[in-house]
């Protein structure tokens, strides 16, 4: 295997140039910093005394979560609450359901067998998106279960926060969410900030990181080019050449087979 060559700084550095921290593969290695984390949380959840003890990333050899579950940086607070803080710059997706089903799978993990409901951590999920989720021309929405007869809110241990680089009005998160947007940030009102995108965008052990998880990101990408044109490839073996499975078999996995089917049954009944 040819081993590959070592990107200079310079050249590291025009390859990060243009990432901002809404991007995710860089957000990732922005958030694996316990100080940075603190410092937006304590604006973003109006609590200057709020503090940050641990962050878990998406590639963190700690992360017990699997794949599965979007964990952007899932912090532990002082008071032992859980908050996972996600970012999303496509609006194609059903953002309500996504907070839901990685809130789940987190309380699903940190849950024992046997463990009393009341048990259960609490959890907050705080979802930065480059656009006004609810369009109601908000910085910031709490998304809570409230009875609907008594109009009473109901704590069920889990808060919904969510944030947009969007909306403009003047306010200290809407200065946090617009240095989402930018390529550099250098703001007093935001050292840790400003000293993490230094480090991760002009510094050796920085630029190694951004790189390193740019290259995961690359694979990852790669990887699901690859599946998406084999299950394309299986589809056509079965409609064109009626191939069976023990045929398709002999040359794509099992995972791709049944996708495929999949896909051709749902194309029918359209």
């Amino acid at each position: 295997m040819v081993k590959k060559q070592e990107l200079t700084l310079e050249e590291k550095e025009e390859k990060v140039r243009d990432f901002r921290p809404i991007d995710d593969a860089f957000f990732e290695t922005l958030a694996d910093d316990r100080a940075f984390c603190q410092e937006i949380l304590r604006v973003i959840l109006s609590d200057k005394k709020l503090v940050v003890e641990d962050v878990i990333v998406q590639n963190s050899k700690r992360n017990l979560y699997g794949r599965s579950v979007r964990l952007d940086a899932l912090c532990t607070l002082g008071n032992g609450t859980k908050c996972n803080i996600e970012v999303q710059r496509s609006n194609n997706d059903n953002h309500l359901k996504r907070v839901r089903y990685n809130a789940a799978s987190i309380a699903v993990v940190d849950s024992q067998r046997g463990d009393k409901f009341r048990e259960l951590e609490d959890l907050y999920v705080v979802y930065i998106s480059e656009f006004d989720v609810f369009h109601g021309g908000y910085t910031k929405y709490h998304v809570d279960s409230v009875v609907r007869e008594t109009g009473k809110k109901v704590k069920d241990g889990l808060e919904r926060v969510f944030v947009n680089t969007e909306i403009k009005d003047g306010t200290e998160l809407s200065e946090l969410m617009t240095c989402f947007l930018e390529k550099e940030v250098d703001n007093p009102n935001f050292p840790e900030f400003s000293k993490r995108m230094k480090f991760l965008k002009h510094e050796k052990g920085g630029l190694d990181a951004v790189c390193d998880v740019m290259e995961r990101y690359e694979e990852i990408a790669a990887e699901k080019a690859e599946e998406k044109a084999n299950i394309k490839a299986v589809k056509n073996m079965i409609k064109v050449f009626q191939a069976t499975k023990q045929q398709i078999l002999q040359i794509y996995s099992e995972t791709e087979y049944e996708q495929a089917v999949k896909e051709l049954e749902e194309e029918e009944t359209k």
